[in-house]
């Protein structure tokens, strides 16, 4: 999974918490060729935001209905200036559709 597979979903999963339903976007690349990184990124969330779009995660995750939304990107290295820039441009793409972007970074 991860960056390597973009049509892929990599986890889905609900926030006990927020009760918000999860699709994570498992990032263990690094960030040595950084436009190569930024545009498989790109791609990925697109896919995802295209999954959300479609009404395709209602039949996937049937527990999705009714609930926020959040695409949580986890990343094993730290991204650098221009992979932040991009994430909060995405988050504000999200935000039109409902949805929120998250990072965490477990490296």
């Amino acid at each position: 999974m991860s960056l390597d597979s973009i049509e892929v979903v990599d986890a889905v999963g609900t926030d006990s918490e927020s009760g918000a339903v999860v699709l994570s976007i498992i990032d263990d690349w690094d960030w040595i060729d950084e436009r190569k990184h930024l545009l498989a990124l790109q791609d990925k969330l697109n896919a995802y935001l295209g999954f959300v779009e479609s009404g395709q995660i209602y039949d996937s995750y049937p527990d999705a209905s009714g609930r926020p939304l959040r695409i949580n990107v986890i990343s094993k290295f730290p991204p650098p200036q221009a992979a932040l820039i991009f994430l909060d441009k995405a988050s504000a793409v999200a935000a039109q559709l409902n949805m929120a972007v998250a990072h965490q970074i477990t490296g």
